[in-house]
C-alpha cells in the first residue's frame, strides 16, 4: 500500500489541473511516454531489491554497485527530491484548505498539517504504515470512483456545466496539441515529478516481512496502477470536459465534480485531493529519515541524524526534514502563487538522479552477474541490458530540455551547477577526513 500510496500524489490530484490548461490533451501522452520509463526504472529497482532488501537501499546500493562517492550523491538527491517534494505538497495543503477558509492564510493550514505529520512519524514505524496504509485505501477509492462515475457520465453524454460529456472533447478544441508538440516534451519532468514516490517500495524493503514475496507483486501493482489512474484518468477527464474547462489552480477532480451540481461532491473530492497531499507529505518524512541515517552511519550526514528512538524511528533525520518543510511553509507565505511550482521542479531533478542511478546499479549488477561474482535475482528487469540504455538516454533527454523551459523549470536546471560544486567540495571533504582517521589508527 505505500507503493500505491506513492504512484498516486498531488502530482495527479493537483499538478494535473496546471498541466491541462498548459498542455491540453497532449498531457495524455506525456504521461504514456513517462510511465514506459517509470515502469523500466520500478524493474531494476525490484532486482536491486530482491538482491540485497535493506533500509536506505538506495544510498547502500550506489555504493556497492558504482562506489562510495555514488552512495553519498545518491543519498543527498534524494533527500533533496522528498525535502522539496515535501515542500509543494504542504503548500497543496494550504491551497485545498482555501476552497473552504478563504480568509485563512495558507501558512497556517500547512503549518498545523506539518506539525501533526511530525508527530506521527516521531512515535513509530507502525504509526507511519497505519496512516499511510488508509490514506492510500482513499486515495484508490477515490480514483474508482471517479473513474465508474465518470465512463458512466461519458456513454450517457451527461451535461457537466456547460459541457457536454463525449470522446470528442479530445479533439475539438485545438486538437491533440493545441499549444504544439514542443510544450508536451517541455511536460517531461513535470510529470517525473508526478510519478515521484513509486520508489517507496526500495525505501520500505528493508522493514518488510517477508520483501522476496511482497516486492514483485508491490511493483507489478504500481506499474497496472499508473496505466489506469494517471493515463486512464487523464484520458476520462478530457473527454468529460475540454481541456480548456479546468483550472491552473484547482484540482481538475475537483472542477469536474463541482459542475455537476451536486451539492458537496466538490467538497468530498476536496477531502480526498488534501488527504492524498497529506499522504504525499507522511511518505516524505518517512522516506527521508531511513536515506539520512544510511548517510549518517557512513558520516556522511550530521551526527544528530543517525539517532535511534526506542521505537526505531530515526527521530533526528526526521526532524532536520521537518526543519526543511518549515522553511518551505516560509517560502509559502513569502509566495504562496510560486511556492509549489519551484519546489517541484527542484524535486523533479532529485526524482531524476535517483532513477538514473538505479538503472546504472542495476546494469552493474548484471554485469557482475555474467561474471560470476553474485547471482542474478529470477525477477529481473526485461530486456536488459537495451533497456536500461533507452531509460538512461530519456532521463538525459529530460533534462536537457528543461534548459529550454522558462520560470521556476529554468531555475531548477540552473541549479544543476550549483549542487555539482555543492556535492564535489563535500565529498573531497568527507574524504579528507576518512584518510586523516585511517592514518592516525
Amino acid at each position: 500500500m505505500i507503493a500505491i500510496g506513492g504512484a498516486i500524489g498531488v502530482g495527479l490530484f493537483l499538478g494535473a489541473g496546471k498541466r491541462l490548461v498548459a498542455m491540453g490533451p497532449s498531457l495524455i501522452f506525456a504521461y504514456a511516454i513517462c510511465g514506459i520509463a517509470a515502469f523500466f526504472v520500478m524493474r531494476a529497482l525490484a532486482e536491486l531489491v530482491l538482491h540485497k532488501p535493506t533500509a536506505g537501499s538506495f544510498v547502500n546500493y550506489s555504493r556497492e554497485f558504482v562506489g562510495p562517492w555514488a552512495g553519498f550523491v545518491t543519498g543527498w538527491m534524494y533527500w533533496l527530491n522528498w525535502a522539496m517534494a515535501g515542500v509543494a505538497e504542504i503548500t497543496a495543503v494550504g491551497e485545498y484548505m482555501h476552497k473552504w477558509l478563504p480568509n485563512l492564510p495558507n501558512w497556517i493550514s500547512c503549518l498545523v498539517a506539518l506539525g501533526l505529520l511530525v508527530l506521527a512519524n516521531m512515535v513509530s514505524v507502525k504509526v507511519f504504515g497505519e496512516m499511510e496504509f488508509w490514506f492510500s485505501v482513499l486515495k484508490v477509492t477515490a480514483i474508482v470512483i471517479f473513474l465508474v462515475v465518470g465512463v458512466g457520465l461519458l456513454f450517457s453524454h451527461a451535461h457537466i456545466g456547460h459541457y457536454t460529456a463525449s470522446p470528442s472533447n479530445i479533439v475539438d478544441h485545438g486538437g491533440l496539441f493545441p499549444h504544439g508538440f514542443g510544450i508536451c516534451l517541455l511536460a517531461f519532468q513535470s510529470v517525473i515529478f508526478a510519478f515521484a514516490g513509486i520508489e517507496l517500495v526500495g525505501v520500505a524493503a528493508g522493514e518488510a516481512k517477508d520483501p522476496h514475496k511482497i516486492i514483485p507483486k508491490a511493483v507489478n501493482s504500481v506499474i497496472w496502477r499508473i496505466a489506469v489512474f494517471y493515463i486512464g484518468s487523464i484520458l476520462l477527464l478530457t473527454m468529460l470536459m475540454p481541456w480548456s474547462g479546468y483550472h491552473a489552480g484547482e484540482s481538475p477532480f475537483v472542477t469536474l465534480f463541482s459542475s455537476l451540481g451536486i451539492p458537496g461532491i466538490g467538497d468530498v473530492m476536496n477531502l480526498i485531493v488534501l488527504t492524498a497531499a497529506l499522504s504525499s507529505t507522511n511518505s516524505g518524512l518517512y522516506s527521508t529519515g531511513r536515506i539520512l541515517r544510511a548517510l549518517a552511519d557512513r558520516g556522511e550526514a550530521p551526527k544528530f541524524t543517525v539517532k535511534m528512538s526506542r521505537r526505531h524511528v530515526p527521530y533526528g533525520a526526521i526532524a532536520l526534514t521537518g526543519v526543511v518543510y518549515l522553511l518551505g511553509i516560509v517560502l509559502n507565505y513569502m509566495v504562496p502563487s510560486e511556492a509549489f511550482d519551484v519546489a517541484s521542479e527542484i524535486s523533479s531533478l532529485g526524482v531524476i538522479f535517483t532513477w538514473g542511478m538505479l538503472i546504472i546499479c542495476q546494469m552493474r549488477l548484471r554485469n557482475k552477474a555474467m561474471v560470476g561474482e553474485l547471482e542474478r535475482p529470477a525477477f529481473r528487469m526485461p530486456g536488459a541490458p537495451f533497456t536500461g540504455w533507452a531509460t538512461l538516454g530519456f532521463l538525459a533527454l529530460v533534462v536537457v530540455l528543461m534548459g529550454f523551459a522558462g520560470g521556476p523549470t529554468a531555475i531548477a536546471f540552473w541549479s544543476i551547477p550549483v549542487l555539482l560544486i555543492v556535492f564535489s567540495v563535500s565529498w573531497r571533504v568527507i574524504s579528507r577526513r576518512d584518510r586523516e582517521r585511517l592514518e592516525v589508527s
